[in-house]
């Protein structure tokens, strides 16, 4: 998707982004990318388990100038002085997992993209990045930077793909970091479109639009809580909890469990509705928690087998797993993502309601049995729910990161105006940052590259 964009009146943002850019780099930029970040209306933690989601692109985005060069060198630099300047060969791409900067995750969308074409002689490139996506806010700034670099590097060695493939490549390439993410955050980036949030189904990948009810807006809440995904196992354990549910569920039903990885494989290879996962989780799982020596016991294997077969190289030294709140939540959720979509399609008078519900639902889930959630979080759920939102969850991975509220258009300013005071206003930290912390968004459009007409 190229917008071609009348250089007389380049947008303001753009037009401030190619100045520095020529101060930077002393040549103007050849094209620009642009990928948004998202906001999950519902739908947590259920995308790497195999199960749909309904999140919207927001408004906020990584815009990246770029100028194809000779020398295989990728410059990149940032409008934000905060972020160094970093440059490597093109050849020679190393990601250090175990201190997530910035440039790393531009390196992760960079080299799924060679590696996908198998570029011998890959493009170098200048690169100068701007963000409006706060970070760590869960509102997904890293995968929207591997997104918009495997969008600048396609682009610059002059690849096509679908949008689908390159949200499928740009999944993958985010492991490189180390975080075991399902993909809902890179499809999103690429497949939404303007007005309009989008259930998004996984293997095969697909989206299918969700006309969300008039009469409410939706407003994003930033609990000031900084959460780095790749930096803390908190998101990997859980990946590793719904896993071994998997392993645990299915032995207990006779399956093949040696091929069975996610929650929603169990589902279907026993045919049964998500109802009645939730009856079997009762039936077979302990709500206390199961130490590695029981779950080798109830799978007939060692510990090295555990080790070496199932657990992710990051959860190797933890002791004891949560099984049956996971896998409870995760069946749950599933649940309301497909409740949600059906009152939007059938749109009932009391639809706004009833949307609330699920949401509150989802929020008490993900802190009670996901423990995903973390004390500022909540403070900021119940405070929205004070005044006037509909229904209120945390969003994104959480511990920490941002709530998604919806919220009576006809009481927007006065919520607005009472969340800033109640949250922010007493708080000198959170007083500072504010005007980036609490904003209403509408859906928004994908990825896609602007050139200069």
């Amino acid at each position: 998707n190229t917008v071609p964009l009348n250089v007389s009146n380049l947008p303001f943002r753009l037009q401030k982004l190619k100045e520095m850019f020529i101060s930077k780099f002393g040549s103007a930029p050849k094209f620009y990318a642009r990928a948004p970040g998202r906001v999950n209306l519902i739908g947590e933690h259920i995308d790497y388990c195999g199960y749909a989601v309904l999140p919207m692109a927001i408004e906020q985005d990584i815009l990246i100038a770029v100028e194809p060069v000779q020398t295989q060198v990728v410059q990149l630099a940032n409008t934000n002085s905060s972020y160094l300047d970093f440059s490597t060969s093109v050849n020679n791409i190393q990601i250090n997992k175990t201190k997530p900067q910035w440039h790393n995750y531009f390196l992760c969308g960079l080299k799924g993209i060679q590696e996908h074409f198998g570029l011998n002689n890959p493009t170098g490139m200048n690169c100068l990045l701007d963000g409006t996506i706060p970070p760590s806010s869960g509102l997904s700034s890293s995968s929207a930077l591997v997104c918009c670099a495997g969008l600048v590097t396609l682009r610059a060695n002059g690849k096509t793909l679908s949008k689908v493939e390159l949200a499928e490549i740009c999944t993958k390439s985010e492991r490189y970091i180390g975080t075991e993410g399902g993909g809902m955050d890179q499809s999103i980036s690429f497949l939404a479109e303007e007005g309009t949030a989008k259930l998004i189904e996984f293997s095969p990948l697909r989206a299918t639009d969700v006309r969300l009810p008039s009469g409410a807006t939706f407003v994003i809440a930033n609990s000031c809580v900084e959460m780095n995904k790749a930096a803390t196992s908190h998101y990997n354990i859980r990946v590793m909890e719904c896993r071994l549910a998997t392993k645990l569920l299915s032995k207990s039903k006779g399956l093949d469990w040696k091929k069975m990885l996610r929650l929603h494989d169990v589902q279907m290879k026993l045919g049964v509705s998500l109802e009645e996962m939730l009856t079997i989780v009762e039936e077979v799982l302990h709500p206390e928690p199961y130490s590695t020596e029981e779950i080798c016991k109830c799978l007939g294997i060692s510990l090295e087998e555990l080790c070496s077969q199932i657990l992710s190289q990051n959860t190797q030294d933890v002791s004891t797993f949560k099984l049956y709140q996971r896998a409870k939540h995760v069946y749950s959720e599933a649940a309301r993502v497909l409740e949600f979509k059906k009152i939007c399609s059938e749109a009932p008078a009391n639809a706004l309601q009833l949307l609330g519900e699920l949401m509150k639902q989802s929020h008490i889930s993900c802190r009670e049995m996901y423990e995903c959630s973390c004390p500022e979080l909540d403070r900021l759920v119940d405070i929205c729910l004070q005044f006037g939102a509909i229904g209120s969850r945390l969003t994104g991975a959480g511990w920490g990161g941002c709530t998604v509220s919806m919220v009576p258009t006809d009481k927007l300013n006065t919520f607005l105006k009472n969340v800033k005071k109640a949250y922010y206003q007493m708080d000198g930290q959170r007083l500072a940052v504010e005007n980036n912390s609490l904003f209403a968004t509408k859906p928004g459009r994908g990825a896609l590259v602007f050139v200069e007409a």
